[in-house]
């Protein structure tokens, strides 16, 4: 029996709430508050000093000089990024992804949640300057989705889950090609070119079976500032190197059974030494197993594993404290009459709602399956989750204006949105069916 100690009185209770799915939305939209109160209140020079303070690194000549926004949304979400590019490999591997006929209905849903938005956001600002934002409603918020689904009940089958974390993957691939193909700056063709031959060589090291994750982290470092020098968006570097990381084992699990059931036989057999340490064969043999274990799992979800608690717990919560910071005025609704606002609000409810269900309808129509247990009532829940963009949104505006005054009516935009969309979408999913 594994012994008890004070500490895990601690460590328990927090293990635990990190290791429920929701709690990365719960922890996010926590954030959001924090930094909507905080630009709101006296203190409110003190967020714009916070978020403008410049940080440098670098050695010689050769220095990146920026505000610790940026650090963040060029830098910290390079990690989400690559989190999302690791969570896009593994599904086209083996998941809700990886063939055809599961793909189709959450891609082909994802890919109505993309265009009917974007059309409705270039409708309100056709022929204006805003019009470069059209990607900002594309975009689904996977952590506030899921954590807004677990809300809703456990009576919702599971498959509706599986079919709204397919959607937001499929979702987040298709902003990754938006953020690549068109919100990238001027394109600086010498370290572009060092960064593609950085990623072959990353190739390289996965064909010639390198599963160091220091290597692909190292040379990954490495991809995202030749990235950053481009003018194609660091970020894009994440997703990229995600894909280079290996996702074999080098040991079969029948292999792997066999092997640890026999170094479980040996350890047993070991003769105790009576005392609180173990001896020097015991400890040779877990030595062993410990190697063998780590050929029994692929570097993919090992990284995977290590970097989503950081993702969730730190990285999306700053980004959100760093960028959620809205202004609320008492007339806050006359703010939202402006083409930027409406297109990006109508976008994600209406856009995202009807794009997805729309989509959804036609491919049942054309022969696909619902997800087994489902009903239309919780496709039409999961169309209104959908419109809730917010972490993508705000990252995309960032990107695709560079006036403030844009900027921050693209946020009205989406904290609207993804309130309205986020309260419909628990509301109706909540509703038990009737038996």
């Amino acid at each position: 029996m594994k012994q008890s100690y004070p500490i895990d009185k601690i460590t328990q209770p927090v293990s635990k709430f990190i290791n429920q799915e929701h709690t990365g939305g719960i922890v996010l939209f926590i954030s959001v508050i924090v930094a909507i109160v905080w630009i709101n209140s006296p203190f409110q020079h003190s967020y714009h000093q916070l978020w403008e303070l410049t940080l440098s690194i670098g050695f010689d000549k050769y220095v990146l000089n920026h505000p610790l926004h940026l650090w963040i949304n060029d830098g910290l979400m390079a990690l989400f990024f690559f989190v999302i590019g690791l969570e896009l490999k593994r599904e086209f591997m083996a998941g809700e992804l990886s063939s055809v006929k599961k793909a189709s209905l959450p891609m082909f849903a994802a890919l109505g949640g993309m265009l009917v938005p974007a059309f409705i956001f270039f409708l309100f600002n056709t022929g204006k300057p805003s019009a470069h934002g059209w990607g900002i409603p594309m975009a689904t918020d996977i952590a506030f989705a899921l954590a807004l689904l677990s809300m809703a009940g456990k009576h919702i089958p599971s498959s509706v889950k599986v079919f709204l974390s397919a959607l937001a993957v499929a979702d987040d691939l298709g902003a990754v090609l938006v953020i690549a193909l068109f919100y990238s700056s001027h394109i600086a063709l010498v370290p572009l070119t060092v960064g593609v031959w950085l990623l072959v060589l990353l190739l390289i090291g996965n064909k010639m079976g390198i599963r160091s994750t220091a290597f692909y982290l190292i040379i990954g470092f490495a991809v995202w500032i030749a990235f950053l020098l481009s003018g194609v968006h660091a970020t894009i570097a994440g997703v990229l190197v995600a894909f280079t990381i290996p996702a074999r084992t080098r040991i079969s699990e029948i292999s792997y059974t066999q092997s640890v059931k026999q170094y479980l036989t040996d350890f047993e057999n070991e003769q105790p030494n009576n005392s609180t340490l173990i001896t020097p064969g015991q400890h040779h043999i877990i030595d062993k197993i410990k190697k063998l274990s780590l050929d029994a799992e692929t570097p993919l979800q090992k990284i995977e594993h290590i970097l989503h608690p950081w993702v969730a717990f730190v990285i999306m919560p700053l980004f959100a404290l760093a960028n959620a910071g809205i202004i609320v005025s008492y007339d806050f609704f006359s703010s939202l009459a402006n083409p930027v606002s409406m297109g990006v609000a109508i976008g994600l409810v209406a856009g995202k709602f009807t794009g997805v269900l729309l989509f959804t309808w036609l491919m049942v129509k054309f022969g696909a399956q619902l997800p087994a247990g489902s009903s239309w009532k919780q496709m039409t829940g999961v169309a209104l989750l959908a419109g809730v963009g917010f972490t993508m949104s705000l990252f995309i505006s960032a990107l695709a204006f560079d006036h403030a005054e844009m900027i921050d009516q693209a946020k009205y935009g989406i904290l609207l949105a993804s309130l309205l969309s986020g309260i419909s979408g628990v509301a109706v999913l909540s509703k038990k069916p009737k038996t």
